[in-house]
């Protein structure tokens, strides 16, 4: 069974209403302040039937077990990855590429769309690491991201090393 990842599997868990009414004691959408809280968190989610009725109801007993698992195997993330970006236009499609290499044998990867304005769009470049090192050497890879040619808004896009603007 795969590891949850925070991006992808905990985070999005984490409902909006759930994050307004727990500012006061952890931010939920914040990776280092979830894990610092997890076992709190956990007991609230699991015995205390939290979040109440009035405030979007307790999460089901599937959502509890996966942040069960989460946190019992290391709280695993994703990492932000680092490569080399171009920005392509032709005719009919826009791509944004990514080329690289991973940092180690058995990592994925992949470009995300993180926001998009009326204005500008941006981009995250993220690794995921294996469950258990993987033998071998870092592959290299080569990421694409393609939409419609008639989008015509800024490209951003965020590595390990901050954001730039692509186009």
């Amino acid at each position: 069974m795969r590891t949850p990842v925070f991006e992808l599997h905990i985070q999005p868990m984490f409902r909006a209403t759930d994050q307004e009414h727990m500012t006061f004691a952890v931010d939920l959408w914040d990776f280092d302040s979830v894990v610092a809280n997890a076992d709190d968190i956990l007991s609230r989610i699991d015995g205390a039937g939290m979040p109440p009725d009035s405030e979007g109801g307790p999460w089901p007993q599937e959502w509890i077990a996966l942040f069960r698992r989460w946190h019992e195997s290391g709280h695993k993330r994703l990492q932000l990855g680092t490569a080399a970006f171009a920005f392509g236009q032709t005719s009919s499609a826009t791509t944004v590429t990514a080329t690289g290499t991973f940092p180690a044998a058995g990592f994925t990867g992949w470009l995300q769309l993180e926001s998009q304005t009326d204005s500008a769009k941006t981009y995250v470049l993220y690794y995921e690491a294996p469950d258990a090192p993987a033998p071998g050497t870092p592959a290299a890879f080569t990421l694409k991201e393609r939409y419609r040619a008639t989008d015509t808004r800024s490209v951003f896009v965020r590595d390990s090393g901050g954001v730039q603007q692509l186009h």
